[in-house]
Formats: structure tokens, sequence, C-alpha cells
């Protein structure tokens, strides 16, 4: 049964915060269960998230909560196995809402390939200056043997 694959020591990235405010703006808020933090990128082109695993985990459902007028137009979700280069897992076109997104990737256990690390990729962002705001992110699937 898939469960969420993101705990305590997974080790996460992003592209940039927001004047730089990790207290208020920073990471950690995607993933604190509140929904008045949020994670909010400075301005720029492309931004990023990245996440590295304890162990190799396969991937089944995306959930993430973007603030409407902050969202990406397209998102790319790539998977890097452990002894590998990282690989186009799929691509999606998210909402702009305010709303919990779930299922854009959702796809049989069984055929996810098992990745140590994910990057996703905010591209296009809705927002005139490239900025991305989320409230919470979290990846289902579990533990590869």
């Amino acid at each position: 049964m898939a469960s969420s694959v993101i705990c305590g020591e997974t080790q996460s990235r992003v592209s940039s915060v927001l004047n730089r405010d990790v207290k208020q703006y920073g990471k950690k808020n995607m993933f604190d269960c509140n929904e008045e933090t949020c994670w909010s990128s400075d301005q720029g082109e492309c931004q990023w998230l990245s996440m590295e695993f304890p162990q190799s985990v396969k991937m089944s459902e995306l959930k993430v909560q973007f603030q409407g007028g902050f969202s990406a137009k397209t998102c790319r979700l790539e998977g890097y196995p452990k002894d590998g280069d990282f690989r186009v897992i799929s691509q999606f076109y998210p909402e702009d809402n305010n709303s919990l997104q779930i299922s854009f990737i959702l796809f049989p256990i069984q055929e996810a390939p098992a990745v140590d690390k994910v990057k996703i990729m905010f591209e296009n962002s809705v927002d005139f200056f490239g900025r991305i705001i989320i409230y919470s992110l979290d990846i289902l699937g579990e533990k590869a043997s």
C-alpha cells in the first residue's frame, strides 16, 4: 500500500527562497502540515525542488498545493537512480488554483522506476516574475526492495 515516502531523513533543496527568508518562506514549510505556511521561491525563470531519500523508493502519486496565481504551467518530474543518470518520469500541467491537486502521476508501483532522488522542475510560472508558492507537497509510494 502506498504511503508518504518523505520522512525526517529526506534531504530537500530548492532553487531559491523569497528574500532569502528561510524562516518564513523556507522549504520545510511544504512538509509541516500547516496550511498557513508555504515555500515561496524568489523570482526567476525556472524554479525547482529536489529530494534525496535515505533509500530507493518507487513513486505512485504526487500531491501538491500551489497558491493560485503562483503555480507553474508546466512541471517535469525527474528521477535519479543510485547509479545512473536522471530520467524524465512525467510531465504534468497543474491547475492555477489553491486546491490540493492529487494524482498528477498515477501508475502501478510495480512499473514505477526505483529512484534515490527526485527533482521537480517548475517551468513557465503563471506569475509574471516567475515565482512559485507551494503550501504542501507529498510523494506517495513505497520503499524499493
